[in-house]
């Protein structure tokens, strides 16, 4: 099949007042910079876990519970400050939202018990929620019309990046330096204080109107050619951050279930794994057509599943970081294909509003599956709920590929263009 390169954004009315391509391109940078960093600050408690297990005698369920108070709190804001930037600009939300990341990044490096961890997480989630809508949707605001897709492709593979970078840092400092722990949120507080300042002298890239306050109330408004491609690949969707959330919070007590003498860093790498799989795909796929990457990316769902449980039967641990590395790879495929099906063409006030709608779905489908997987290791045990967790998956996958071929025969039938669909 032909790549389709995505068309770019309507164009920004307040993009002129960047001045030079220079000074775009150093924005862009910045907020790509900042998707990262925001990612990257999510993921690095991961390895911290069995740490905080060991030394607070906490649950598996506990610290589910740790990291969905985190997801949560990002859909919360998601819902209620997604659309702000859309009425305030970009530059103010992102100023106090990376605040108050900063402030949420010293608290969880003085964290003392469980009570301390879930308030540092909530508020980083709230912080994290704000920022990252301001934050992708500057990024489409600021696409090049030389460069069309750019910034979907950022808004995909930034993330991810982040997500591997950070969980790798925090692995290796759990590894190699256990006493200086608390320097994995210090340098992120003093990165967030910087972006915050660097913030302040870009020039505002979307013009402020009314109904700021109107805005904070919950709700989710997505245009409907963008409702339309979310619907189509929102199962898809649910499938691999459900598959995140899974090695992101039960990840590491996995690695110790099928490798009990390998040390605890190694809990961690399994999340790296995923995250930095999904990272290269997302480059990989970049010029592959937006359904082609979504359907392929679901079909890998059903293998990585089952690897990841040929662990728990004998395989060992390579077989678990290979699931984790076909989850990534599913992860990758899935989430830049449906954001390109989803932002492609947004004029610039459905931009905020669009991109938050879709990490509210992901967000609720990496944190609520992750609890229920948290309590049933409890009841049941981890291998019973990793067992079920992976058909959960798989299903989610078939019914996935399904909804594309509908949505896809759907089109067809009513444009006779094939090459048209997301």
């Amino acid at each position: 099949m032909p790549a389709v390169t995505p068309r770019a954004p309507a164009p920004s009315p307040y993009r002129a007042a960047l001045g030079n391509t220079g000074r775009r391109t150093a924005a862009f940078a910045l907020n790509a910079s900042i998707l990262a960093a925001l990612l990257a600050a999510s993921s690095a408690p991961t390895p911290l876990y069995p740490h905080y297990q060991a030394a607070w005698g906490l649950s598996a369920l506990t610290i589910t519970v740790v990291f969905s108070a985190y997801s949560l709190a990002l859909l919360l804001a998601l819902l209620t400050t997604g659309s702000l930037s859309d009425h305030l600009g970009r530059r103010p939300v992102l100023a106090g939202a990376l605040a108050l990341e900063a402030l949420s990044m010293l608290m969880l490096a003085s964290a003392d018990g469980a009570g301390a961890l879930i308030a540092a997480r909530i508020l980083q989630g709230a912080a994290t929620g704000a920022a990252t809508s301001a934050a992708g949707a500057a990024l489409l605001d600021l696409e090049d019309p030389l460069r069309p897709g750019r910034s979907a492709l950022t808004n995909s593979v930034a993330p991810v990046a982040g997500m591997a970078a950070g969980v790798l840092a925090s692995t290796l400092l759990v590894h190699f330096a256990p006493a200086h722990m608390a320097g994995i949120y210090v340098v992120p507080a003093v990165l967030f204080a910087a972006q915050a300042v660097a913030v302040a002298f870009t020039a505002e890239t979307a013009r402020p109107h009314a109904g700021a306050l109107r805005s904070l109330r919950p709700q989710l408004a997505v245009p409907p050619p963008a409702r339309r491609a979310l619907l189509a690949a929102g199962t898809a969707v649910v499938a691999i951050w459900a598959l995140g959330g899974f090695y992101s919070s039960l990840g590491p007590a996995l690695v110790h279930l099928v490798a009990p003498a390998a040390p605890q860093a190694a809990g961690g790498m399994v999340f790296f794994t995923l995250t930095a799989a999904a990272t290269l795909t997302v480059w990989t796929l970049r010029r592959t057509a937006a359904h082609i990457a979504v359907t392929g990316g679901s079909l890998v769902v059903l293998p990585a599943g089952a690897l990841a449980l040929s662990g728990l039967h004998g395989a060992g641990l390579p077989a678990v970081h290979g699931g984790a590395a076909l989850a990534g790879i599913a992860f990758g495929a899935v989430s830049q294909g449906a954001l390109r099906m989803t932002l492609t063409g947004l004029p610039e006030r459905d931009r905020a509003a669009t991109l938050a709608a879709y990490y509210v779905l992901s967000y609720l489908s990496m944190s609520l599956p992750a609890v229920a997987a948290g309590d049933a290791t409890r009841h049941y045990g981890l291998a019973t709920a990793t067992h079920a967790y992976a058909v959960a998956a798989a299903l989610l996958a078939v019914a996935a590929l399904g909804a594309l071929a509908a949505a896809r025969r759907s089109r067809r039938g009513a444009q006779g263009d094939p090459d048209d669909l997301p």
